[in-house]
């Protein structure tokens, strides 16, 4: 069969199925404005490549329910790794994604760049040494950094808490090391794009906010992650106002969100008070135990957010905010606070059909959105293709 398939057009035709805008023959007959023998010849590719398989679905096509298309998510395997400020997490993951297996390090991000991925590189050959009977392809490694990310380059860039990490090739050593496709995002942006994909697929605007001991966000626009010119999109944290009077900023500026609002900024009033509290963590280990000071200032902290997510609002007008963070466990006193200076600044079309929630995805977001960056990116048309050759002559050999 192998000699009458050719993968041309194959990879537009998975895009439809994979972004859930056409799922059945005739909706990628509609969608596409192909013909029916077209369609039938793309899709014969991606069914003896293993890339799809027929859902148990179907949809109403005017005619007999039509059988449904989904991705095959067994068709390969993505390794991602979450760097933490004091743990890193790796994991295997299947194409869903859905982690299969993990390993977990503790190591301060302050050891250095070399040393950390070393430590990658070691725990990835080790999840894939456990996984040696399993014969799908590996797509490649996702990497959450916490810093900003030069995303086409896949290099840390300006003053962060990796420190030494400055326009040091990333890609280039865990490549190196591993002989597979490694790609690199701010973890707040593979944090929302996990919400996005998992939670709220079929909301195409989305503003994510990651509140813990700092503070940051990232944005769904059009259905896609939306990094700006240089990767510094969302930066939420450091937008100043009441300045002249305002407290320091761990930046060196006055003012900013996070010297107001963040884990640290919180910590930092609890230790004034006489509580023992040095970020996040500590913060809603004493909100929890019912301290009234902790509850005041997570509360406050809302109200301060809203500020903020009432700018975004305005110019973004995002259909849901999704807020995550180690702060987000406080729920709706971190949230009512939010939701109020929303409310009472934004237009009421902006605010008409808006969602202010809570995120779902607990700690998974960041390890799932670095497996979905390297799905995406290689499933993505003109990528996909070669991953088709690939398969089709691995099954006629």
């Amino acid at each position: 069969m192998r000699g009458h398939l050719t993968t041309a057009g194959a990879g537009p035709v998975l895009s439809l199925i994979l972004s859930r805008q056409a799922a059945s023959r005739p909706a990628l007959e509609r969608v596409s404005g192909l013909s029916r023998a077209t369609i039938a010849q793309r899709l014969a590719v991606l069914f003896e490549a293993g890339l799809i398989v027929e859902a148990e679905a179907t949809l109403p096509s005017g005619g007999r329910p039509a059988r449904t298309m989904a991705l095959n998510t067994g068709f390969g395997t993505v390794l991602a790794a979450d760097i933490g400020e004091s743990v890193i997490r790796m994991a295997l993951t299947d194409l869903a994604p859905r982690v299969l297996d993990q390993v977990l390090v503790a190591m301060d991000v302050a050891s250095g760049p070399a040393a950390i991925l070393e430590a990658i590189s070691r725990g990835c050959r080790d999840l894939l040494a456990r996984r040696a009977d399993w014969t799908a392809p590996v797509l490649g490694l996702g990497l959450t950094l916490p810093a900003p990310v030069d995303y086409d380059l896949g290099r840390v860039v300006g003053p962060s808490v990796m420190r030494a990490w400055d326009d040091f090739d990333i890609r280039g050593v865990l490549r190196r090391e591993l002989a597979i496709d490694v790609f690199a995002d701010n973890d707040v942006n593979l944090m929302t794009l996990a919400e996005h994909r998992l939670m709220w697929p079929d909301r195409d605007d989305l503003h994510f906010i990651k509140a813990g001991t700092g503070i940051g966000s990232g944005m769904i626009m059009g259905g896609r992650i939306y990094r700006g010119a240089r990767g510094a999109s969302g930066d939420i944290g450091h937008i100043q106002f009441d300045a002249p009077t305002a407290p320091l900023c761990r930046c060196g500026k006055r003012g900013c969100l996070e010297a107001r609002a963040a884990g640290w900024a919180i910590a930092r009033d609890l230790r004034e008070a006489g509580f023992e509290a040095r970020d996040a963590r500590d913060v809603m280990a004493l909100f929890d135990a019912g301290v009234p000071e902790a509850i005041q200032g997570v509360r406050g902290a809302g109200r301060v957010l809203g500020q903020v997510a009432a700018d975004v609002v305005s110019v973004l007008n995002p259909a849901v905010i999704v807020v995550g963070g180690t702060l987000a466990r406080a729920g709706e006193h971190l949230l009512a606070g939010i939701r109020e200076h929303v409310y009472q600044r934004c237009l009421p079309l902006a605010v008409r059909d808006l969602e202010i929630v809570a995120s779902r995805m607990g700690s998974d977001a960041g390890i799932l959105g670095a497996a979905q960056l390297v799905i995406d990116e290689q499933l993505k048309p003109g990528t996909v293709e070669g991953l088709i050759e690939k398969a089709l002559e691995k099954r006629a050999a």
